[in-house]
């Protein structure tokens, strides 16, 4: 049996008929799909354990603490981290980003460089812009060669004294390039420089190791996993989270509070200012359960070979352009394309007439699509539910496309 065979009646969405068509859902990229048991874990917390965190002592309260901390060491123990005070839970990965960036901003000094790539999201772009703003910090970034991969020459060469700051997607979400991340961090840490990776495209479909790719800090979201919206994980190296300073105030993140000073908490809590998203990270520690009852191992193989079968049953067709690493080198589960003669979002709105979603325009990655010379693409991405049909189908409606052009 195949993993979409075996998975796929888990998740009822995938039964919906959209325009008298059988849903062949290949957004996974931007948001999953929730199997059952994370839509009943959360209702379960709701219907029985329902209390604010940390701070009451009747039974609700304890078993809604258990539950959340519970998150924790499940993230912990995913994510192959040394520590449960390593895993700070976020909104997401935006929030993680924004909280690292506004947190190393502090210590960034005129002169310093903050050092990103040509590929990444506007959450690995934008915090880093108001990191470095009025700071007389300058920001570089790495360009991207033509066949997806970052351009190691130029990073040796951008790389230096001045660097205080590297910060790169572990996969990139237009182009589906797993970058180096062991290798990128390594030489940063020779320079002095503090890593951020972004792993939004990542931790959905690869095995992770904290200690193997040698980052300071590591995030990802949630709802790009299976799990609920509105929380993320925030991993650091343990001394990494302790040099900075929280960035936002108020309950939970302080020990003792006078008028006119505070005591911050321990780790991980001082990170976690007021209530947070508890119902949500029930639904996060069903989602990983789920995702390690199929084997991430497996799950990567399952995914990567369908990468595969897009590459090169989208480039044969004509007219059809597929941009990121060529047939035969491992991408993550996304496949970005362009139709001759038809704006991305045209291909978008025709290939839901025939109940196909996937995404379209620029991917909120505007100068990678400069680089690139384009506007946007289309983008198909895949998940554990996704099937060889379901690309199958793909094919045949952007070829259908091509011909009535």
């Amino acid at each position: 049996m195949t993993m979409d065979e075996k998975t796929r009646g888990d998740f009822p969405i995938l039964d919906r008929i959209v325009n008298d068509h059988r849903l062949v859902y290949l957004d996974s990229a931007a948001s999953s799909q929730r199997p059952r048991t994370v839509m009943e874990a959360m209702s379960q917390y709701y219907a029985t354990s329902h209390a604010n965190v940390h701070r009451s002592i009747h039974t609700l309260g304890e078993e809604a603490t258990a539950l959340y901390e519970a998150a924790r060491d499940r993230v912990q123990r995913f994510i192959g981290a040394g520590a449960r005070e390593e895993v700070v839970l976020t909104r997401g990965t935006t929030d993680g980003l924004n909280l690292v960036a506004d947190a190393l901003g502090r210590t960034l000094r005129a002169g310093d460089e903050i050092l990103i790539t040509d590929m990444e999201h506007h959450s690995n772009i934008v915090p880093w812009q108001m990191a470095a703003r009025d700071r007389g910090v300058t920001i570089r970034s790495i360009p991207v060669r033509r066949d997806g991969a970052l351009d190691l020459d130029a990073f040796e060469r951008q790389l230096g004294p001045r660097t205080r700051v590297l910060a790169f997607a572990h996969v990139s979400n237009v182009l589906g390039t797993i970058n180096p991340v062991a290798h990128l961090c390594a030489r940063a840490r020779r320079v002095g420089a503090v890593t951020v990776v972004d792993g939004a495209q990542a931790a959905p479909h690869l095995t992770l190791d904290m200690s193997a790719l040698g980052c300071d800090f590591y995030v990802f979201s949630s709802h790009k996993m299976l799990g609920p919206t509105g929380i993320g994980v925030l991993w650091g190296r343990l001394r990494a989270l302790e040099a900075l300073e929280p960035t936002r105030g108020g309950g939970e993140m302080i020990k003792e509070v006078w008028i006119d000073h505070a005591r911050w908490n321990d780790l991980p809590w001082r990170f976690e200012p007021g209530t947070p998203p508890i119902a949500e990270a029930v639904g996060l520690t069903a989602a990983i359960e789920y995702l390690e009852k199929l084997g991430m191992e497996r799950v990567t193989e399952h995914e990567r070979a369908l990468a595969r079968q897009a590459v090169e049953v989208l480039g044969a067709i004509p007219g059809v352009t597929v941009y990121g690493p060529p047939a035969g080198v491992d991408r993550g589960a996304v496949v970005s394309f362009s139709v001759d003669g038809l704006h991305p979002h045209d291909v978008a709105a025709l290939l839901d007439q025939v109940g196909v979603a996937v995404r379209a325009g620029h991917h909120c990655a505007q100068p990678l699509m400069r680089s690139l010379g384009i506007t946007g693409t289309a983008r198909a991405s895949f998940s554990v539910y996704s099937s060889h049909e379901d690309v199958s189908i793909l094919a045949h409606a952007l070829a259908s496309l091509r011909t009535q052009l």
